[in-house]
């Protein structure tokens, strides 16, 4: 055996296993889910652009900004709920 054929198994055998991992770990959900993904990812990302905003704007109202922060926050919680579930 030479080493341009160890070459070709070695490069066999990483491919399959890069083949075999991608499947284990990259799920594909299903449309509704990807859609409600990006969905609660969108609202997430307006709500704490929102947050940032109104705690520069109006720091006396820490109980909006807490509410707003802590509403964005269960929104990437139940989207990271949606990505490993489905």
């Amino acid at each position: 055996m030479n080493s341009d054929e160890i070459d070709k198994i070695i490069a066999d055998a990483v491919a399959d296993s890069k083949k075999q991992s991608s499947h284990k770990w990259h799920k594909k959900g299903t449309d509704k889910v990807m859609i409600a993904r990006k969905v609660l990812n969108w609202s997430f990302m307006l709500l704490f652009a929102a947050a940032i905003v109104i705690y520069f704007i109006l720091p006396e109202q820490k109980a909006l900004f807490f509410g707003i922060g802590f509403g964005a926050v269960f929104l990437k919680l139940i989207e990271f709920y949606l990505r490993f579930m489905f």
